[in-house]
């Protein structure tokens, strides 16, 4: 057994070294996850020209795809799990190249492509299945592993901090570096990550299957435990309802950020990293706050506090037009700052479900792979549904149409208030009443 494996459930002094070991995978993940998610509609759209509608129905299918293997990876992930730390490590690296190899095939589509479209489309969905199995497999385990080191609620929301924390320093770095350096560059950074982020990974602290490790009964391993299990537990549901409604408010605008940089603020292309970098840096720069948030209001009162600090911002996001550069400057600093409650909490709880309905170190895996299908579906609603809604209501890239500019304005700023909201009423009305903390 690893000399840092953990010997008793919630007893493990978690420090900053284990901390950077263990959430350094995290950089790599978020790095590739903006220009996944944030960077190449825009990038499909403008440089190759694929009408808005397509690309819509291209990402659905795929984010699809993607959503509905992840509960089936986080049952493959507890197996695993069971068999050995060991095994988890090395199916870890083949998921890490796999995301490599299928990101830079995607962003780097070969040039006799380019003049066929329905060419062009059948490989960037190949490419997308592809990078999203790898990000999915590595995303899973990474998220099972921190889940079963247990600890308190305080504890538990450091590991998802230290994940999620260096996850915003990967999305910094992915904002900047296509812009200051290129696609090339950003693919080699990524593959850097990846590498680097594994190493520090197998010195992280190991975690101990707890049900296993104390004598579970025969027939309650990993291999006995049925794929909807999580939607058999007390509290599951309803926790996952609010994180669904809250994250489609999130993907709405992380689609269309762009989108509304360039057409209705008519930023400059040097802004836009700006923004992007601000955002996140403003994310990773809150959570020492909502880390001191969550020890004086609990977890669901923090995140409902940036829910309406979120709904606040975008209020004031719907003001701006054309030029108002440095008041997004400031919405982009505020979001960002809301954006820590959503990184921090949300994974805690789920952590402290899985301790308080007696699967730890059991069935990690099957909750976040349902979890992370839920992420998945917010994403793949949010392009699916949005982009051709504006195609269809009269928003075109480059635009100069005032309605259509007007159109893009609410989809961005006013659907995710109204979204927001209805999580923070669910929040309210599920979740807290049933709150012991």
């Amino acid at each position: 057994m690893n000399p840092n494996a953990a010997t008793q459930q919630g007893a493990l002094a978690f420090g900053w070294r284990d901390g950077w070991r263990y959430g350094l995978m995290g950089l790599p993940l978020a790095f590739v996850a903006l220009p996944l998610y944030v960077l190449l509609p825009n990038h499909y759209a403008r440089a190759f020209g694929v009408p808005l509608a397509s690309l819509g129905l291209l990402l659905l299918a795929a984010r699809l795809f993607d959503a509905l293997i992840d509960p089936l990876l986080g049952h493959w992930g507890d197996r695993l799990f069971a068999r050995s730390v060991r095994a988890v490590l090395a199916w870890a690296a083949l998921a890490a190249a796999a995301l490599g190899l299928g990101f830079a095939l995607l962003f780097f589509p070969p040039a006799s492509l380019l003049p066929s479209m329905p060419a062009l489309l059948l490989w960037a969905a190949l490419c997308l299945l592809l990078t999203y199995t790898g990000y999915s497999a590595l995303s899973v385990l990474h998220q099972s592993w921190g889940a079963m080191l247990g600890g308190d609620a305080h504890q538990r929301s450091r590991v998802v901090a230290w994940r999620e924390g260096l996850g915003l320093a990967g999305v910094i770095l992915a904002a900047v570096s296509p812009q200051v350096w290129g696609l090339p560059v950003t693919t080699a950074l990524l593959f850097l990550a990846l590498a680097l982020g594994w190493l520090a990974w197998r010195r992280a602290p190991w975690p101990l299957p707890v049900g296993l490790s104390r004598g579970a009964a025969p027939g309650t391993g990993p291999a006995a435990i049925p794929l909807g299990l999580p939607w058999q537990r007390p509290g599951f549901r309803p926790l996952l309802a609010v994180f669904m409604v809250n994250g489609i408010a999130s993907a709405i605008p992380a689609t269309l950020i762009l989108f509304f940089v360039q057409d209705r603020l008519q930023a400059a292309p040097a802004m836009e990293p700006l923004f992007l970098g601000t955002y996140f840096a403003c994310a990773a720069l809150a959570m020492p706050l909502w880390l001191r948030a969550v020890a004086w209001l609990g977890l669901l009162r923090a995140w409902r506090l940036g829910m309406g600090l979120s709904v606040a911002v975008f209020v004031l996001a719907a003001q701006l037009g054309a030029g108002d550069s440095t008041g997004f400057l400031l919405v982009c600093a505020l979001s960002g700052a809301a954006l820590g409650a959503d990184l921090s909490v949300p994974g805690a709880l789920l952590a402290g479900l899985i301790q308080r309905n007696g699967d730890l170190g059991r069935a990690e895996g099957s909750y976040f792979g349902w979890w992370n299908f839920a992420t998945k579906l917010n994403l793949a609603l949010a392009a699916g549904l949005a982009l051709p809604l504006l195609g269809v209501w009269g928003y075109q890239p480059g635009t100069r149409d005032s309605a259509a500019l007007q159109t893009l304005t609410w989809a961005y700023c006013l659907l995710p208030c109204a979204l927001k909201l209805l999580a923070a009423g669910l929040l309210q009305f599920l979740l807290i009443p049933k709150d012991r903390s």
